[in-house]
């Protein structure tokens, strides 16, 4: 309901009708600018999109323009003035439930896609982020305002490497990189989740257990959902199927997509397990409910002589032969042992205990 709850805002609007569709903010929009070639580097943070210089697009620099926040209607309208981009792919970028696609248009890339994060609480946050590659330039936005690209801009600050060198489609390669590295940080706590779980399924299951394997295996679910249209995207990428990218990049994109095939893999192992664990506690809860059942069965097998024993003697009869025997208390007592003593040796003769 909540999918169909966001989406049907678009319901009765012509395309290429901006509107946000995802969760309401308020938050000022952070927009960040960085020029750079091999020599220089100018970064900074704008207000608006009119501060952009006119020259923008000029050959002898590289522009990353990286805007954080989707929801300012007027903001991403002037984006797509500046940079001539189509309504369809603003639109798609202000929907943040749009499924991981790439789409070329005439003169740049737009890549839409999800990015996953570990939050300080141990919970995975998801979020839409998308890229434009332009010739010489690449426009990255994202929902949120975080700090998960720093290391980027870290690197273009230092001109450690190849990225102040490689132009704008290295650029776009490294966004990408950064996203599905991200990627083996949320695997890498899911499988401290599913080792706990199985340890808890095998050890002390309990209606928590199975709650928990549900939850985990939907959460799988829904990353391998989200992550596996990436793969066909860094696929058309890394064949040269797509413009604005060069051969010398195709090596490195080459490489992202192997690590995406080994989350993919990974992730599909993962839900392999979780379904393991279910059909797991199942198997524990039936083995311990069978075992309670066994003491309880024997409980009841010994008590059934005995209570026939308990049930004769304890009949209003005036003439039985031991009512009157000094004898007799004791030995109905030692015959209501021997009987328990005989069951138990038979049974544990069986194997039944």
């Amino acid at each position: 309901m909540r999918f169909i709850s966001r989406t049907s805002k678009k319901a009765g609007i012509s395309p290429g009708t901006l509107v946000h569709i995802g969760e309401k903010r308020t938050d000022e929009v952070r927009i960040t600018l960085i020029e750079y070639n091999q020599v220089d580097l100018s970064e900074k943070t704008i207000k608006d999109v009119s501060e952009l210089s006119p020259d923008l697009k000029n050959d002898q620099t590289v522009t990353w323009l990286n805007i954080d926040g989707l929801h300012d209607v007027s903001l991403m309208e002037a984006v797509g003035r500046t940079f001539g981009i189509h309504p369809l792919v603003l639109e798609d970028i202000m929907n943040t439930s749009q499924r991981p696609k790439v789409d070329d248009f005439e003169g740049y890339v737009f890549i839409t896609l999800k990015m996953f994060y570990l939050n300080e609480d141990n919970t995975v946050e998801t979020e839409q982020a998308s890229i434009i590659l332009g010739r010489n330039y690449v426009l990255s936005f994202s929902e949120n305002i975080r700090d998960s690209l720093t290391i980027i801009k870290e690197r273009l600050r230092s001109g450690k490497g190849k990225i102040r060198s490689g132009g704008a489609d290295y650029l776009a390669y490294a966004l990408l990189d950064t996203i599905v590295d991200h990627y083996f940080i949320v695997l890498d706590y899911y499988n401290e989740t599913i080792e706990s779980l199985e340890e808890e399924t095998i050890e002390r299951p309990r209606p928590d257990t199975l709650q928990a394997i549900h939850t985990a295996k939907r959460e799988m679910i829904f990353f391998h959902r989200h992550i596996w249209p990436l793969r066909e995207i860094l696929g058309q990428m890394k064949r040269g199927d797509l413009p604005n990218i060069q051969s010398a990049t195709q090596i490195y994109l080459a490489d992202v997509y192997d690590h995406l095939t080994q989350v993919i893999e990974t992730t599909e192992a993962f839900r392999d397990i979780l379904s393991g664990l279910q059909e797991l506690y199942l198997s524990a809860i039936s083995h311990k409910m069978n075992e309670i059942m066994k003491v309880l069965t024997i409980i009841a097998t010994i008590f059934i002589p005995l209570t026939f024993i308990a049930g004769v003697y304890g009949m209003n009869f005036d003439y039985m032969p031991e009512l009157r025997w000094r004898w007799g208390y004791a030995a109905v007592w030692g015959i209501m042992i021997t009987v328990a003593g005989g069951l138990l040796i038979y049974f544990k003769r069986k194997r039944w205990m």
